[in-house]
């Protein structure tokens, strides 16, 4: 059970959180209990649901690669919601079988992406768990394959992002609800 008391369910929803769970539900069809954790603040729901939205409309990174990020990110950092979650994304939105998902788990060079998008997503591993390791010759690299420095920051935010999302579901102990 979360240690939220304040979330507002979506039955119970006024003002902003109201209009950003309508936003939500008319995408995702549903309201995921970490969203509903967010409306004790309904300023950062707005935020983080806004964040959503731009990193799912990127074709680089695109959807696909940054359900990988937040699956994989979220497998490093042991948060079981994330995990489930996205390895449903992946299966339901991406048509990726149960045993890709689970190779990918174990061997992230093994994504079904471009080369390009998988440089990336290896980066932007390395970046998450070990940032001071990153080199000159890393950004090259990506540079070299045909990635822009922009698209190069915008994934490694979203693994960031997905990084603090699995510190906040894990501390407020969010409740599986798929």
């Amino acid at each position: 059970m979360s240690l939220l008391t304040t979330s507002v369910s979506p039955e119970n929803a006024q003002g902003l959180v109201a209009d950003v769970y309508s936003e939500i539900e008319a995408t995702w069809k549903m309201i995921p209990n970490p969203i509903q954790m967010y409306s004790v603040s309904p300023e950062l729901l707005k935020n983080q649901w806004q964040k959503y939205q731009y990193f799912d409309s990127q074709t680089t990174p695109s959807a696909k690669l940054n359900t990988m990020i937040r699956l994989l990110v979220s497998k490093e950092a042991q948060c079981d919601y994330c995990i489930g979650l996205n390895a449903g994304m992946l299966i339901n939105l991406f048509a990726m079988s149960p045993e890709e998902v689970q190779l990918l788990k174990t061997d992230p060079s093994t994504a079904s992406l471009d080369e390009k998008e998988k440089l990336l997503l290896l980066f932007v591993l390395k970046a998450v768990d070990h940032a001071h390791d990153i080199t000159e010759g890393d950004m090259l690299a990506l540079k070299e394959a045909g990635l822009s420095e922009k698209e190069i920051f915008e994934a490694v935010n979203s693994g960031a992002t997905m990084r603090a999302a699995n510190i906040i579901f894990d501390t407020f102990k969010v409740d599986i609800d798929y």
